[in-house]
């Protein structure tokens, strides 16, 4: 696997590529079984498969929530390799944002529920940072997981909006034996929360209103941020030792 750190290196590399199909999958390092996953059906469908390493700060409207995202980057090269990852594109915050984040872009309706609603900025930092490196990269198919269901709607809509000529390949939520979404963020827990965090989607997929589902949630121990149905699919985001954890389920 060759790493790239820069924009200039990668043009070169991808004027050889021409003719071939590229498959991408952009991360945040701390990449574990469900990142696995995506890279895993990236290598088997494409002749190139391309993964991104890069913390994006403009994402993050908690400061504490980014000085502690629990991501190690040789650990992460080693999984890369392990999946047969051909290129991992890994750069610093001067080369993603040269213009210091004075253009972004936003979107006006979706963006501003559910983990937008308590996030402010979040979405604008995702879907700015995804806009640059697929225009750097220049894939033909890149690879999302549907744990972020409310960003991969956000990310299909965007491709949409402007015309990009990219396949946008949606891939199921990873889970542990015992249900619970594999998360970088679970690495937070302490070994009691990760006995507790199951419950999230043990409520989230039982019977009952969703004001039941609420206090049960919160009987378990869980804060919850939202608990909400939308297009057929029940969304959840709730807080446990401090730790936010999403999920979601079709109905």
């Amino acid at each position: 696997m060759k790493i790239i750190h820069t924009v200039e290196e990668w043009k070169e590399i991808r004027k050889s590529l021409h003719g071939k199909t590229i498959g991408f999958t952009p991360t945040m390092g701390g990449l574990h079984a469900g990142h696995l996953s995506l890279m895993k059906k990236n290598r088997a469908e494409n002749d190139i498969a391309v993964a991104s390493v890069y913390l994006n700060p403009t994402q993050f409207n908690d400061k504490k929530d980014l000085e502690t995202y629990p991501a190690n980057f040789d650990d992460d090269v080693k999984l890369l390799e392990s999946a047969g990852i051909d290129y991992l594109f890994a750069p610093t915050y001067d080369v993603m944002y040269p213009d210091d984040y004075k253009y972004k872009v936003i979107e006006t309706d979706f963006s501003k529920v559910l983990c937008g609603a308590k996030r402010p900025g979040h979405f604008d930092g995702v879907l700015t940072v995804v806009m640059k490196l697929f225009n750097i990269v220049r894939p033909t198919r890149a690879y999302f997981g549907e744990k972020d269901f409310q960003q991969l709607q956000l990310l299909k809509g965007m491709v949409k909006a402007f015309f990009m000529d990219i396949e946008l390949v949606p891939c199921p939520i990873v889970r542990e034996e015992n249900g619970l979404a594999i998360s970088s963020r679970n690495r937070k827990l302490s070994e009691a929360g990760l006995k507790t965090a199951p419950k999230l989607h043990e409520i989230l997929a039982s019977s009952g209103s969703i004001d039941e589902k609420k206090q049960k949630l919160a009987d378990a121990g869980f804060i919850v941020d939202y608990l909400e149905e939308r297009n057929g699919r029940l969304f959840v985001a709730a807080f446990l030792e401090g730790v936010r954890l999403i999920d979601n389920i079709q109905l």
